[in-house]
């Protein structure tokens, strides 16, 4: 396992990945950078036609913003679930993508990983830039949640950070992985109060599974999202808490489980 200090120390490797990784994500297409902001609108269309007209699913008015708005609420979830699924499953295959420089070049292999995430953080900031900013206009002032906006996102991709440590490490030995993963993210997506508002589920379980479901790390995350930009009050200490004792954990079993296996990497590759 790489040191903290050689990745430091190689931070400009870092760096140059993390161009690449942008650079490459909208390469020869026409609109470019427009995509990061076309998806999430056309995903707000498409969820509030089937959510919000069809199955009449409406949130509760913000509290004590009273901003009452299904795409607004949906956003301020569905940008940091976009954010964990792309990060994690560009991650996830960014060792067996890079298997030529892995097989020749010595440097460290997380950085492979941390770029990806680094670059959808990049895509995140944006994307959170234009929503404050049409939040702005409907009457939300989010700019006094900016720096706790900022701390969840780190947050957020650290912990994104080890799991994808974990998936590329495994991805490698393990094919199948992929597919598995395309179906867990799917799992993850609805059982994860994203495009649904969690009143509407909570009082339809028995307690235990309330209780997992109300601590699940994605389930945190958009509730401290929503929080902060739709109500416009503080998060409850106990959500970022568990959101940084998430993430923290997942980043050190993540980089465990890397190191293990990196060893066998060219061989396997």
């Amino acid at each position: 396992m790489s040191s903290a200090s050689e990745l430091i120390a190689r931070r400009e490797l870092l760096w140059n990945l993390t161009l690449r990784e942008l650079r490459g994500r909208y390469k020869r297409s026409v609109l470019g950078w427009g995509w990061s902001l076309l998806n999430p609108i056309a995903f707000m269309l498409i969820y509030t036609f089937a959510f919000s007209l069809v199955l009449r699913a409406t949130p509760d008015a913000g509290d004590p913003s009273g901003l009452s708005s299904y795409a607004f609420f949906l956003l301020c979830g569905l940008l940091p679930w976009t954010f964990f699924s792309i990060s994690v499953t560009t991650a996830m295959g960014s060792i067996i993508a890079n298997a030529s420089l892995v097989g020749k070049v010595a440097f460290p292999r997380e950085h492979l990983i941390i770029s990806t995430v680094v670059a959808g953080l990049f895509t995140l900031g944006i994307e959170l830039t234009v929503l404050s900013v049409a939040l702005l206009l409907a009457g939300n002032v989010v700019l006094v949640w900016l720096p706790l906006i900022v701390f969840t996102s780190v947050l957020l991709a650290v912990f994104c950070t080890g799991v994808g440590l974990a998936l590329a490490a495994g991805n490698v030995f393990f094919r199948d992985l992929s597919y598995l993963w395309s179906i867990l993210v799917q799992a993850l997506f609805f059982a994860t109060p994203v495009v649904y508002p969690p009143h509407l589920v909570i009082n339809r379980m028995p307690f235990w599974l309330e209780r997992i479901y109300q601590h699940m790390p994605l389930t945190v995350v958009v509730r401290i999202y929503r929080n902060l930009m739709y109500d416009l009050r503080m998060p409850r200490l106990i959500d970022l808490a568990t959101l940084m004792v998430f993430a923290v954990v997942a980043l050190f079993v993540g980089w465990w489980i890397f190191n293990r296996l990196e060893g066998r990497f060219a061989e396997e590759l």
